[in-house]
């Protein structure tokens, strides 16, 4: 029995040393485990699975809701009283974005053309495309500004056109018109009498060149040779840097496309992209640690001085000319039309801003854009782009259209480009690289744990037999003298029971 005994010990012993030394390899082992995973999964590689396909072909919802602002209050504008807006929408349109062109080179890079098309989502919105809204007609107050520098007799031809064609300081259109574009007459006459001084062709519309359209070639690194720089941009159009800007700072083209970024992320690291839209590269920065449907993520927010000017925030003087901290002149990129980007609600923007219209109400909640990237892969499960289109309105002397415009910055538009990580791709996604890594950092503890357990038992073992063995001994002893004293007794009584008779 000892013999048994001794063996069941030593048995258990060798399993409990076997699970502990398993699972303490597994602790080095899972980290070197998810990052192959993770890095086999991210690099653009046809051969990677999921990764590759949910880049090249995003099948997860994505929306752009759009708001327009109304200007209520136009006739009395044009006699110098401050605008007075209200906010139209959203109106919302489902978005898909598809890569094409692939080519892939030698050097670990690959070129691709992002072609993006939009569909309205009446479910989602909060009125119809066949709405009509009265906006600034940027046709003739943005065209009026980009020529004021002419000579009077000039700007007098152009005004006596305006009147020709019908056109005014103001229109009512419906939102189709206003984002996607409508024949003008009046604009292939400004084109035929100054050619190349317009930035508007064919249809005139605020988002008339986003629809079955791309943003360029980009260029990025696939990140087969070096996985941090994977989705990095090599060149946009064959550019390392663009012109648009007044330094070299401003112009160059840092981050990725805007999508997916390297993995193993850290919250002192921004996310930067390039925005061809903006014309510039941009850059988000940690805020917080977050969550989104059991997957651990770091929020990305715009900073402060993403739109400050160049007083407030030195390294964006390139940026300039610019006005007040919070909104951004990009006429440089958009062929001098006097055009500029915010935050919706001018929020983060200085006061003056928001003083000079009517009808504006920011909020952290509503307008403020944020990112979730999960840190491990590079990879946005959600997030929320946000971004706003002005103008500047002002009386021109010589365009009687413009009548008596006080000079404003004027909200025309905001939209926010929306969307999460779901369905099956989430699903894939959710069970490789997070339900599969937390098993394995379960089980190396768990194996660890059992493995200990055993090796106590192994231990312990031999002395409960021990102990076992002496009780039992105890046991033997204490009843052969009780024995011997029942026996002792037994015979007593005899004697006295079956004794001799007395006589």
């Amino acid at each position: 029995m000892a013999g048994v005994a001794n063996k069941k010990s030593i048995i258990l012993g060798v399993l409990g040393v076997l699970l502990v030394a398993v699972g303490t390899v597994l602790v080095f082992l899972v980290p070197i485990i998810m990052e192959q995973q993770v890095e086999k999964n991210v690099r653009i590689d046809p051969t990677s699975g999921f990764a590759y396909e949910m880049w090249r072909d995003l099948p997860v919802p994505f929306y752009m809701s759009v708001y327009i602002f109304e200007v209520v209050n136009h006739k009395e504008m044009l006699l110098g009283e401050k605008p007075r807006l209200e906010e139209r929408g959203p109106y919302v349109y489902r978005e898909n974005k598809q890569k094409q062109n692939l080519t892939f080179h030698e050097n670990g890079t690959v070129s691709f053309v992002e072609i993006r098309t939009f569909h309205f989502a009446p479910e989602k919105s909060n009125g119809k495309e066949e709405d009509y809204v009265i906006v600034p007609n940027i046709l003739v107050l943005g065209s009026s500004i980009m020529l004021q520098d002419l000579g009077i007799a000039i700007k007098w031809i152009i005004s006596g056109g305006f009147s020709a064609f019908n056109e005014e300081a103001f229109i009512n259109r419906t939102v189709k018109d206003i984002l996607w574009g409508y024949e003008d007459p009046f604009l292939d006459f400004l084109n035929t009498f100054l050619p190349g001084r317009l930035p508007f062709k064919g249809k005139f519309g605020f988002f008339s060149d986003f629809n079955n359209s791309n943003t360029g070639i980009f260029t990025v690194n696939t990140g087969m040779d070096d996985i941090s720089k994977v989705q990095m941009v090599d060149n946009w159009n064959g550019l390392k840097e663009v012109d648009y800007w007044n330094s070299n700072q401003a112009n160059m083209i840092n981050g990725t496309a805007g999508q997916m970024w390297p993995p193993f992320r850290k919250p002192s690291e921004p996310l930067e992209f390039y925005s061809p839209d903006a014309c510039r590269s941009m850059k988000l920065v940690y805020e917080k640690e977050a969550e989104f449907r059991g997957v651990p993520t770091f929020r990305y927010t715009a900073p402060n001085y993403l739109f400050a000017n160049g007083t407030d925030y030195p390294p964006n003087e390139g940026f300039c000319p610019c006005v007040a901290s919070g909104v951004q002149n990009v006429s440089a990129c958009r062929f001098n039309a006097p055009l500029f980007l915010s935050f919706p609600h001018f929020f983060n923007a200085d006061p003056s801003f928001l003083e000079s219209v009517d009808g504006l109400h920011p909020t952290e909640e509503l307008h403020s854009l944020f990112l979730d990237l999960h840190p491990l892969t590079g990879i946005p499960m959600n997030c929320s782009i946000k971004m706003q289109l002005n103008m500047m309105a002002k009386s021109v002397s010589g365009i009687m259209q413009t009548g008596q415009i006080k000079p404003v910055i004027l909200p025309v538009l905001w939209f926010a480009e929306s969307g999460y990580l779901d369905g099956p791709v989430y699903n894939t996604y959710y069970n490789i690289l997070i339900l599969l890594p937390t098993l394995l950092d379960y089980l190396q503890y768990v194996l660890i744990g059992i493995g200990l357990c055993f090796i106590t038992v192994a231990l312990v073992l031999p002395f409960i037999k021990q102990c076992r063995k002496q009780e039992q001994a105890l046991n033997d002893t204490s009843g052969t003298d009780d024995a011997t004293e029942y026996s002792e007794n037994s015979k007593l009584l005899e004697d006295q029971d079956y004794g001799t008779p007395q006589t």
